[in-house]
């Protein structure tokens, strides 16, 4: 059986940012991509622009030296734009670490990744971890 081509686009998303390969990563977006982070943290709020969603990426993986980590799980999709995720995440960030599971809400259109929703399990965790908005 045949992998759904949203699947593959996501599995493909999923894999360049494992690598860190932003490139790849900014192909499988439209332009005017949208990624809306959870909670009320530093990282939390709406990235709009393919170059902010990248630049929110690399701050994640600045604020984590590098250790940010995700394992994807599954990937869901309703064969009209939409497809889920479920992954667990890992990192760490001066003395403490995290590993929580969440997963994403796309919207893809034409082929590319348009809007993209996070939601992780316990918000709270998560906020404590990236530490509060300036």
């Amino acid at each position: 059986m045949s992998q759904h081509p949203d699947s593959t686009l996501v599995h493909q998303g999923y894999d360049a940012f494992g690598k860190g390969d932003m490139e790849t990563l900014g192909s499988l977006m439209v332009s005017d991509c949208v990624y809306h982070a959870p909670g009320s943290s530093r990282i939390s709020g709406h990235y709009k622009g393919r170059d902010n969603v990248l630049a929110l990426f690399g701050e994640l993986f600045r604020l984590t030296g590098g250790s940010l980590r995700v394992d994807l799980h599954h990937v869901s999709v309703d064969g009209r734009g939409h497809a889920m995720t479920s992954h667990k995440w890992f990192a760490e960030r001066g003395d403490r670490g995290i590993e929580m599971r969440g997963g994403l809400f796309f919207t893809i259109v034409g082929g590319k990744i348009s809007d993209i929703d996070e939601c992780v399990e316990d918000i709270d965790e998560a906020d404590a971890f990236w530490g509060p908005a300036d």
